[in-house]
């Protein structure tokens, strides 16, 4: 075989070898980027000042003259109906975020939907923000999967979680949970997945608050 008709097998193996690259090199950033997207720890909520005092047990508190309001959350439910946090004021809001893609929040889905059903009685409403789901199918089968009975706003682009006030929440730490007091503030997060008696213990001081 001559040199020029040697020519085109190395060339088309060179090619071959750049496509694998390529294709290794893509799968790696994706396996990258959903281990950031969907994590079950962490502290930060990204910076700023929340007056947020660190818990031992990865649950962060604010003092009840230290916290912010929540910002505007409202819009459409992933089974189509309108909510408004707001119209939760007077009331103890539990808000967890969370995606039908994310493992650690089918760990604590049962356990959000076990303290849900105990404490709403009590003046207690569980909201959940569905984020990075593409569509709601998957975040509707989600729910009857786990027999989750709350609402949850449809939040795919997570353009509700940046409303927070920088430092809150990490857009990168899903699932993520956030207690609201009665006046519509901040009081208790975790941006971890919880366990029921975790649960427990972050909501049992704001429902006692007077």
């Amino acid at each position: 075989m001559s040199a020029a008709s040697r020519a085109p097998l190395r060339s088309n193996t060179t090619r071959r070898t750049r496509r694998r690259a390529a294709l290794l090199t893509a799968g790696a950033a994706a396996a990258a980027l959903a281990l950031t997207a969907c994590s079950s720890g962490g502290t930060s909520g990204g910076g700023g000042d929340t007056n947020f005092v660190a818990g031992s047990d990865g649950i962060d508190t604010v003092e009840k003259g230290d916290r912010t309001a929540v910002p505007d959350l409202s819009g459409e439910t992933v089974d189509g109906k309108q909510l408004d946090i707001a119209d939760y004021k007077g009331k103890v809001v539990v808000l967890n975020v969370w995606g039908s893609w994310c493992s650690p929040c089918r760990a604590e889905a049962k356990n959000l939907e076990t303290v849900y059903e105990d404490t709403k009685d009590q003046g207690v409403e569980f909201v959940g923000i569905n984020t990075r789901d593409t569509s709601t199918g998957p975040a509707l089968a989600f729910e009857k999967e786990y027999g989750v009975t709350y609402p949850s706003l449809y939040d795919p682009t997570g353009k509700l979680m940046l409303r927070f006030e920088k430092g809150t929440l990490n857009p990168q730490a899903i699932p993520s949970t956030l207690v609201i007091d009665r006046d519509g503030k901040v009081a208790a997060r975790t941006l971890q997945a919880l366990s029921e008696d975790k649960l427990r213990d972050m909501l049992a001081p704001v429902l006692a608050e007077k």
